[in-house]
């Protein structure tokens, strides 16, 4: 196989502003989730009708909104959670928000097909059905792709700093779809490679995340693409060659982070937010060394639930490179079990062990709210789940400082 040759151009070393890098566990274990929160049924309500075409007063709901990151923001801190953010209460869902915010999407909505549940239908069923996934729009990407709503990342900052104002929070992200994602979640019918389409996808999301970045905040970008990926977008190729595909999402990714420092942005990695039995996904251990090259220091991942909690031993054989942080899910978020705050306490001692203490942060498998209307887990369980993860982080923290 001819030697890869990155297609994105330089990645420059100096960001074009003052770095705020990402806390670290420095004193104790600190507790961050990964994004989407549930949101309060009003607002649902809202959301689903300007989803479907359904007249809505874009001020009231924009007040709305406002109101509600407060609140979510006031709920995290009360819960324990260190590293904040606004609970992605502006989008419809984590990735297929930008067909409201770029150009270049359009037509009726394309269905993904899972691997794992093709062999289970009636978990299809049941998958499919959520009232929320259900109400998703996915059009295809149909024209050029440019920036179509400059103002909605700088008004989902202001509503943030907004809500700090009333808080104590070590530290505050905003979370943003990658190229990757995006290209999964909506279908090219117009560039003539899938290299251009990622690097379009690049280029206009630029602007979204240098917006979040110049205020401040940590950036994580969502990547469930180069692990959900595997059986969704790419379930007919061979590892190699979806190894290959992820290395493409990666470069256009490092391509659109190159004027944030490494140590302000995150990311999230994904094998699927959805309870199935996730029998196809790809091992951590086949794709942590492209996630480990990339840009961001700071790594989120699935680690708690029953198809990846094992994998804490890849790093008794992964060294972890120097000025990256793990963010180890430690709550599993689609089961409405509440985890004992000594389970999450051992979660974290397992990595803080292998990878240094100063070096890990505790985290959630993935949202509790990652689309409008997701019904998984209840919301008032939600929250004490995040209750749970702060008093085990406390319970580790005694063992480890």
């Amino acid at each position: 196989m001819a030697a890869h040759r990155p297609i994105f151009g330089d990645t420059p070393d100096a960001p074009c502003y003052k770095s705020a890098p990402m806390r670290r566990s420095t004193e104790r274990f600190l507790t961050t989730h990964t994004g989407s929160l549930p949101r309060p049924d009003d607002l649902i309500r809202t959301m689903f009708a300007k989803e479907e075409g359904v007249p809505v007063d874009a001020a009231a709901l924009a007040a709305h909104i406002r109101s509600a990151v407060g609140e979510v923001v006031r709920k995290q801190a009360a819960a324990g959670v260190d590293v904040v953010n606004d609970g992605e209460f502006s989008k419809p869902s984590y990735a297929t928000y930008i067909k409201d915010r770029l150009h270049g999407f359009g037509g009726t909505s394309q269905p993904l097909q899972y691997q794992d549940l093709v062999d289970f239908p009636g978990m299809a069923r049941r998958v499919f059905g959520d009232p929320g996934r259900a109400r998703r729009k996915t059009p295809a990407c149909t024209g050029p792709i440019t920036v179509r709503d400059a103002r909605a990342a700088q008004t989902d900052v202001e509503n943030l700093k907004l809500a700090l104002g009333q808080v104590k929070a070590e530290d505050t992200f905003m979370s943003a779809a990658s190229p990757g994602v995006i290209s999964l979640f909506f279908r090219n019918d117009h560039y003539a490679s899938r290299e251009a389409y990622l690097s379009a996808i690049a280029e206009a999301m630029k602007h979204e995340y240098e917006t979040v970045a110049k205020a401040g905040f940590v950036l994580q970008v969502d990547c469930p693409d180069l692990a959900m990926g595997r059986h969704i977008q790419y379930a007919g190729l061979s590892l190699d060659e979806f190894r290959a595909m992820a290395r493409l999402h990666i470069e256009a990714l490092d391509h659109a982070l190159a004027n944030i420092p490494p140590d302000q942005v995150r990311m999230h990695l994904c094998w699927g937010n959805y309870e199935g039995p996730h029998h196809y996904d790809v091992p951590l251990a086949d794709i942590i060394d492209l996630v480990l090259a990339a840009r961001p220091s700071g790594v989120s991942f699935e680690a708690a639930n029953p198809r990846h909690a094992h994998e804490w031993k890849v790093f008794e054989r992964v060294k972890l490179p120097e000025g990256k942080v793990l963010i180890p899910g430690v709550l599993d978020s689609t089961t409405n079990f509440v985890e004992h705050p000594e389970l999450v306490a051992e979660r974290i001692g397992r990595y803080a062990r292998l990878v240094g203490r100063e070096n890990v942060i505790a985290g959630t498998d993935c949202g509790f709210g990652t689309w409008v209307g997701q019904a998984a887990v209840d919301p008032e369980i939600a929250w004490a789940k995040l209750n749970s993860m702060a008093a085990g982080a406390r319970l580790a923290s005694r063992e480890f400082w």
